[in-house]
């Protein structure tokens, strides 16, 4: 198979994908484009929902334009300032100021048990890990598990809708689109939080995203100068999301998948 090396990509390996920053998403890409390179321009992927195509592309070249002026600079400049326990704590602060909004999600979709494992990571790392920016509940046992309003309406049967990519977050689907707009917003501790202060989670947010960008950056510069980049991502982002929420994909369908790149 021409562009996967002859192999497909297992379950157990698209599982560990995370939605919300997509990082290993592209690190996937990103071996995959290795074969991927030998290749004619790659067709879409079968039995994929992409009726904005045309539109899609072009939002994907703009976000590769953007990557290139802002994104990837500004990364290579915070990551080369900051040493890595300083990124690290960066991130831990971002990931334990989202944690009000994913028990949230939880609550909405009725898993009482992940709601409560998460509230207790939260306390644990807000006072311990002083207020998050040490992972004191990942080193006993308290790994977070994660979930976003995109998921919540997964639970309450919304279909995912069409592909789409948003300008910056890059693949998603009109369900998920809608719920990052929503996670984003409207973060409980973003809401409770004095007005000098409200924003300190979506900046380490940012920030986060800026780490990721220059942990990844090799595997990302090879995906962005890809021509086969766009559908590459379109396959492991919706492949891993659908994994990620339960979806049942047959085997025979995951071959079809694959199958649509070879040569």
């Amino acid at each position: 198979m021409c562009g996967l090396n002859n192999q497909k990509t297992p379950n157990s390996a698209i599982v560990h994908v995370k939605k919300r920053n997509s990082k290993l998403v592209v690190a996937l890409a990103g071996l995959a484009l290795m074969g991927l390179s030998a290749c004619a321009t790659a067709p879409a992927p079968s039995g994929y929902n992409d009726p904005h195509a045309d539109q899609n592309r072009r939002t994907h070249r703009a976000n590769i334009k953007l990557d290139r002026v802002l994104v990837s600079p500004a990364s290579n400049t915070y990551g080369t300032i900051l040493p890595q326990p300083v990124r690290d704590s960066v991130s831990y602060f971002s990931d334990n100021a989202s944690l009000p909004g994913v028990v949230a999600n939880n609550l909405l979709q009725g898993n009482i048990e992940d709601a409560l494992h998460n509230t207790v990571r939260f306390a644990f790392n807000s006072t311990l890990g002083l207020l998050g920016i040490f992972d004191v509940a990942t080193d006993i046992g308290l790994e977070e598990r994660e979930s976003d309003f995109g998921e919540t309406l997964h639970v309450w049967g919304v279909p995912e809708g069409d592909y789409v990519v948003l300008p910056f977050f890059g693949p998603s689907t009109e369900r998920d689109g809608f719920g990052i707009l929503v996670d984003f917003v409207l973060n409980p501790l973003s809401l409770a939080l004095p007005t000098e202060v409200k924003h300190l989670p979506k900046a380490a947010w940012v920030l986060s995203k800026f780490g990721d960008r220059y942990q990844f950056s090799d595997t990302i510069d090879e995906f962005y100068n890809s021509e086969e980049g766009y559908d590459v991502m379109q396959l492991y982002y919706l492949d891993s999301r659908r994994y990620e929420l339960g979806v049942e994909v047959e085997d025979d369908e995951l071959e079809d998948i694959y199958d649509a790149y070879d040569g």
